[in-house]
């Protein structure tokens, strides 16, 4: 009887380390994708952060999503990616900052074959696998014209951006423009270099209020900007259209409200951080892909807003699980 239970023990133990030793070697074999993005404390990059995670999920890859900025909003990416080159990931997944330091590190993980894929932000970097996003200056040109269908030739607008050397930025900002003079838009300010933050905003906003009185419509080159702006003219009464452009929920809840005169033009988040683990997936495997991969822009307006509104909204909710 001894025997026979010693024998039934040996068994089982033999047969939890090869289940052990085959779980191992199935992990191991999966790729290894590191996906760093600038923040994970607004909802966009949490809605990014979600799409990739979905595509670990669906395409059996051992992923994880870093933030590349601390609790205080400082960047910190060249030291993380510096911590995730040592590490050796099969493939490396980033929204890049755009100093030189950046740039230095990134080729780093192309001269050892590590395979680099921009998302959201597409900067010159030799030898990238793919840049995964919107087409910013679509997306401008669509919001500026979005923006001049509920004006008419001659009215006034302000324009309102981030860094114009920035490729995100600077685009969105040009295609918009683009737009509205062609349309016979006048364009009587133009304020950028400003950062997200609420303050810095609200307050170029009053100032602008106060210099043209006669102002017809606002153009920001993200939503964050356009909701501070919104904030000001909501407080001055002044009904005008204001369109930003990115799509998070705050601004589509708006636009279904009927508080927006116009719209707004949405990125895809989900599916930029989606695709992003797909094409990571794909490298991993030496398949060729296309070196840029659009996630689309769309336009939201009253009465079609109400489908993303609810996946969005119940994305958020399940990352926050």
């Amino acid at each position: 009887m001894k025997k026979t239970f010693i024998f039934v023990l040996i068994i089982v133990a033999f047969s939890a380390s090869f289940i052990f030793f085959i779980t191992k070697k199935v992990e191991e074999e999966k790729p290894k994708v590191v996906v760093v993005l600038k923040e994970l404390d607004n909802q966009y990059w949490q809605i990014v952060k979600a799409g990739a995670e979905k595509g670990f999920q669906d395409f059996d890859i051992n992923g994880e999503v870093i933030e590349s900025s601390d609790n205080l909003g400082h960047d910190n990416q060249v030291d993380i990616l510096k911590k995730v080159l040592i590490e050796k990931p099969d493939v490396l997944v980033v929204s890049p900052g755009e100093s030189a330091q950046h740039m230095s590190i990134l080729e780093k993980f192309i001269d050892r074959k590590i395979p680099v894929l921009l998302v959201d932000t597409d900067v010159p970097l030799t030898n990238k696998s793919s840049y995964i996003g919107t087409d910013n200056y679509e997306l401008g040109r669509m919001a500026g014209a979005l923006l001049a269908s509920e004006l008419q030739p001659g009215n006034e607008v302000a324009l309102i951006a981030g860094n114009l050397s920035s490729p995100v930025s600077g685009d969105r900002f040009k295609g918009a423009k683009v737009s509205l003079e062609d349309a016979g838009i006048k364009i009587v300010t133009e304020k950028v270099d400003l950062s997200n933050e609420p303050n810095e905003v609200i307050k170029v906003m009053r100032d602008v209020l106060e210099k043209h009185s006669d102002l017809k419509g606002v153009f920001a080159t993200t939503d964050i900007m356009a909701l501070s702006a919104l904030e000001v003219l909501d407080e001055e009464d002044y009904k005008i259209p204001v369109v930003g452009a990115d799509g998070i929920i705050e601004m589509v809840k708006l636009v279904e409200e009927g508080k927006l005169l116009s719209g707004t033009v949405a990125q895809n988040p989900y599916d930029m951080g989606y695709l992003s683990a797909q094409a990571a997936m794909n490298v991993a495997k030496g398949k060729t892909i296309d070196s840029v991969i659009d996630s689309g822009v769309d336009i939201l307006i009253k009465g079609n807003g109400n489908e993303r509104l609810t996946f969005l909204e119940k994305v958020l909710k399940e990352s926050l699980k």
